[in-house]
């Protein structure tokens, strides 16, 4: 069973930078592609960024393309979300999850495991 923890979260101001990370407890060869998302309150859970675990391909959602950047280490079995020009909008509890689907995932049900999330606040 792999156990996905994220860390990272906090309070910051609009414009500001911060960096959540998701480390792994087991395997994650077993991962095609791993994830973040995001919900608000109030609001539906959001795709924000995936990467694919072998190859480092990434793909975005509009909302954080050129602000979020998504990378991993395979070495540390670690993914990261390097965000910037935080935006209020942006406030939300982040979670990292893992797909063993083949192809890009972009809705949570592609996703098999997921971690407990992180608070991140943007302050205005």
């Amino acid at each position: 069973q792999v156990q996905l923890v994220e860390s990272g979260g906090g309070l910051v101001q609009a414009g500001d930078s911060l960096r959540l990370s998701c480390v792994s407890s087991g395997s994650t060869y077993d991962y095609y592609f791993m994830g973040w998302f995001r919900q608000a309150p109030g609001k539906e859970r959001e795709f924000v960024a995936t990467i694919r675990w072998s190859g480092g391909s990434t793909y975005y959602a509009d909302s954080v393309k050129g602000r979020f950047t998504i990378y991993r280490s395979k070495v540390e079995n670690t993914v990261y979300l390097q965000m910037g020009s935080l935006k209020p909008e942006d406030t939300a509890v982040y979670y990292c999850a893992g797909s063993r689907v083949v192809y890009t995932p972009r809705v949570g049900s592609d996703y098999a495991d997921w971690g407990q999330g992180t608070q991140v606040t943007v302050s205005s």
